[in-house]
């Protein structure tokens, strides 16, 4: 792995910490003692640029965050954690972006987990362009409570990183997901833009009819992007948009948690993250969504169905007026569910990692009752 090193410049303090706490038992880079994390290993890297939002924030907020999560008390945990450091704002936001871009690319060829925790959300464009280096298709789940596609002439911001993400090119983005959304925060004219590109939305009223929905969503993701401002104003003092509605924090860790066991997800980003009346109250919140997402990961059960299928039980399903079998196949190992989106291969052969698309038993039920999944079609209709 090449040398990292260069674009750290604030590292960790583990001195007030206790030796049982996760302070101690994480690797804390120093500038002396710069690690580079292994295969399957954790890292966490802070990124305080804010320039391109309305946010005006100092290193001292992301600090906390730092400094809470080395509070807590690890799990039974066997991953390697490894603190990177803080990678400081450039000469300018550009500067930033190609460090951030530099570092996620190398980590994730090097199939090491990076955590970015910025920043405001428009460093999502950075962790994208690390797939794209990657020539890596790319399954985005964003959470959030509306939905940053801003101009598409404008400048690259916060609220615009969606569509500078949609306009790249080449382009690598296979499937966008937007969870948690609220109605009246987006417009209809960029839903109807959604649809037409058989992407997925889910209300916030959605989630909370059915919370197990988000655990397929989590699975089928390669990056997961978590704007805080998802997270109502009374359990994120912070919440920029002051919005009285959202996730509750108990919430918003069983979404980390899920993120954590998907196979298939190679990074997360956590932004937006703004002071408030109770900065210590959010940098605790955060540092246990951190600790739910590391807790999640160590329960992966790496099964996803590539290659032999031999370990799970194969299911078809005929549904009317349509020639080909519904294919599911659900894990001996997990009870988890995926159905078969057919493609040929020789024209597909980029898009192989999405012909098995996660799903759950009622897709499964609802196809036996002659229902066939959205999910299937708009898969269906991506690959055509």
């Amino acid at each position: 792995m090449k040398d990292l090193g260069i674009y750290f410049s604030l590292f960790g303090d583990t001195s007030t910490c206790s030796t049982n706490q996760l302070g101690k038992q994480i690797h804390v880079n120093t500038e002396a003692n710069f690690y580079l994390p292994g295969k399957h290993e954790i890292a966490l890297l802070f990124v305080p640029e804010y320039r391109n939002s309305l946010h005006s924030e100092d290193v001292a907020y992301i600090e906390q965050i730092r400094e809470k999560f080395y509070q807590l008390y690890p799990g039974n945990w066997k991953s390697q954690i490894t603190d990177l450091g803080t990678i400081m704002p450039g000469e300018s936001v550009g500067d930033t972006y190609t460090a951030v871009k530099d570092v996620v690319q190398e980590l994730v060829k090097n199939q090491v987990f990076p955590i970015v925790i910025g920043g405001s959300q428009d460093l999502t464009y950075a962790i994208f362009e690390a797939y794209q280096s990657l020539e890596q298709t790319v399954n985005i789940l964003d959470v959030d409570a509306s939905l940053d596609m801003g101009d598409p002439e404008g400048e690259l911001s916060d609220r615009s990183w969606l569509s500078k993400v949609l306009t790249l090119r080449p382009n690598y983005l296979f499937n966008y997901s937007l969870l948690g959304y609220q109605s009246y925060l987006v417009e209809h004219k960029e839903m109807d833009l959604l649809n037409k590109l058989f992407f997925d939305a889910y209300r916030l009223g959605e989630f909370y009819q059915n919370p197990k929905m988000v655990e397929p969503l989590v699975r089928n993701a390669d990056l997961l992007t978590f704007d805080l401002n998802t997270i109502r104003g009374s359990d994120y003092n912070g919440n920029a948009e002051k919005l009285p509605h959202g996730l509750y924090g108990e919430d918003a860790c069983r979404v980390m948690r899920y993120a954590g066991m998907s196979d298939k997800l190679t990074s997360l980003g956590l932004f937006n993250f703004q002071s408030g009346d109770r900065v210590e109250f959010d940098a605790n919140l955060i540092a246990q969504m951190l600790w739910y997402f590391i807790e999640g990961y160590e329960n992966r059960k790496r099964d996803y169905p590539i290659g032999s299928k031999s370990s799970y039980t194969k299911y078809m399903v005929s549904i009317d007026d349509f020639k080909d079998e519904i294919i599911f196949y659900k894990s001996d190992k997990s009870g988890r569910w995926w159905m078969e989106v057919p493609y040929p291969k020789v024209k597909g052969s980029k898009y192989q990692r999405h012909l098995l698309v996660p799903c759950n038993y009622e897709d499964y039920k609802n196809a036996l009752t002659n229902e066939m999944p959205d999910l299937w079609w708009k898969t269906f209709e991506k690959l055509s």
